[in-house]
């Protein structure tokens, strides 16, 4: 499920351009969309606007509440819009590593306006909410909230980040290219998961079993031959051809061999779950052979 990120200052118009492009694509292109909303979690989180904004624990639980929506219903089919003002780089770019780890395509709105209009219109919500009609208005900012949000902690997209590149920049006046925002996100490829975004290999039962038996099995072995004095090669009759070099049996203690066990496990885990079992003792030897005079 593709996502679209709105990203802007207070009263830019972030509500109005996600739901311009709800309808684009439910009405053009029949595709699902589903919008996530910053002011609506607020809401369901139990927390008012304004006092959100001025107390950095709520806010996070907010980002949190709002990331664990994208993720939820990323990689499904249709659109997800996360409609907030985003405003912190870092947190871009974790939403990016999401979509990128769901084999998702991804780009940002960022919505900008004029800071005295935006200020003006704001002041307008602030009128009609005190005449006690907030029905279909943004609950208003504070002039501490507002001048925060717009000046200070502000950090602009910038799409010489890849996190925030396709970037698409609209002011209230501008018409934005919905086209090109539906071409990037499904005429594309999305970007190929790497290490850091992929989520490890799974693991069968089976496997982590026998990988626990053959190593404590292979270990068992150094150590008898360690309390044998053996100072040759060590050989293992279940793999043929596979030996402990000549003299590694000094290097060799409980806990160093416990410690490089499970090390390879993890290794094991991560590398070679879809293989033979058969071949993770030789694998083991091999490891520790490389390992022990370290």
């Amino acid at each position: 499920m593709p996502l679209i990120i709105i990203c802007g200052t207070p009263v830019s118009g972030k509500t109005t351009r996600a739901q311009e492009l709800k309808d684009f694509f439910v009405n053009k292109h029949g595709k699902k969309v589903e919008i996530i909303s910053e002011d609506e979690a607020i809401i369901k989180l139990g927390y008012e606007k304004n006092s959100t904004y001025l107390d950095s624990q709520k806010e996070k639980r907010v980002r949190g509440y709002l990331k664990s929506e994208v993720l939820r219903l990323i990689g499904k089919d249709g659109v997800v819009i996360l409609d907030g003002s985003n405003y912190i780089k870092g947190y871009r770019y974790e939403l990016y590593c999401a979509s990128k780890a769901s084999k998702s395509t991804q780009c940002t709105v960022y919505t900008i306006r004029n800071h005295d209009e935006a200020w003006e219109d704001n002041l307008k919500r602030q009128s009609v909410a005190d005449a006690g009609n907030t029905e279909n208005i943004s609950i208003p900012y504070t002039e501490e909230v507002f001048n925060a949000l717009t000046r200070l902690r502000f950090e602009e997209p910038n799409s010489n980040n890849r996190w925030d590149s396709p970037l698409f920049t609209v002011q209230p006046t501008d018409e934005l290219n919905l086209e090109d925002v539906y071409k990037v996100l499904f005429e594309k490829k999305p970007p190929p998961p790497n290490m850091s975004t992929q989520n490890p290999p799974l693991t069968s039962s089976n496997f982590l079993y026998e990988l626990d038996k053959v190593t404590q099995a292979v270990s068992k072995q150094i150590l008898e031959a360690k309390q044998l004095n053996m100072d040759g090669e060590v050989k293992f009759p279940d793999y043929p051809g596979c030996v402990l070099e000549a003299g590694y049996t000094q290097f060799v203690n409980p806990q160093k061999l416990l410690r490089l066990r499970r090390q390879f496990l993890t290794y094991a885990k991560m590398n070679h779950s879809n293989e033979d079992t058969s071949k993770i003792g030789r694998y083991f030897i091999q490891y520790l052979n490389k390992t022990l005079t370290d």
